[in-house]
C-alpha cells in the first residue's frame, strides 16, 4: 500500500459548531489540505439495537493514507459521539494538479 496514496475520509457531526472545530483542527495541524462540510442530513442508524433518527453533517477530508490513524486519533479525542463514523474511501482518479495541491499542503 502506497502511504501517499489520497484518501478522503467521511465523518458525520451532532452540530455545525463541532463539525467546524474538527474541520479547523484537521486543517490546522496538516492531518487534512481540505474539509469540506456538508449541510444538514437525515440519518437512520441502528444504535445499540434500536432504530436511531438524528439530523447530522458530513465532513469530507481531503488527505493521505499515512495520516489516516493520526487523523482518527485526533477526531476520537474532540468527537461528542461514543463511536464517530470515521471511513476512509481511496481516490481512484485523481486530476495531476489536484494531487500535487494534495501533497504539497501535506508536507
Amino acid at each position: 500500500m502506497d502511504n501517499s496514496e489520497p484518501i478522503v475520509v467521511l465523518m458525520t457531526s451532532a452540530s455545525a459548531d463541532e463539525a467546524g472545530r474538527i474541520a479547523e483542527m484537521l486543517v490546522e495541524k496538516r492531518l487534512a489540505a481540505c474539509v469540506q462540510i456538508l449541510p444538514e442530513m437525515r440519518s437512520i442508524y441502528l444504535w445499540k439495537g434500536e432504530i436511531a433518527r438524528d439530523q447530522e453533517l458530513l465532513l469530507l477530508a481531503k488527505t493521505v493514507r499515512s495520516n489516516f490513524a493520526a487523523l482518527e486519533r485526533e477526531v476520537r479525542a474532540v468527537h461528542s459521539y461514543q463511536t464517530p463514523e470515521i471511513v476512509a474511501v481511496t481516490m481512484t482518479e485523481v486530476s495531476f494538479d489536484y494531487l500535487n495541491w494534495l501533497r504539497l499542503e501535506l508536507g
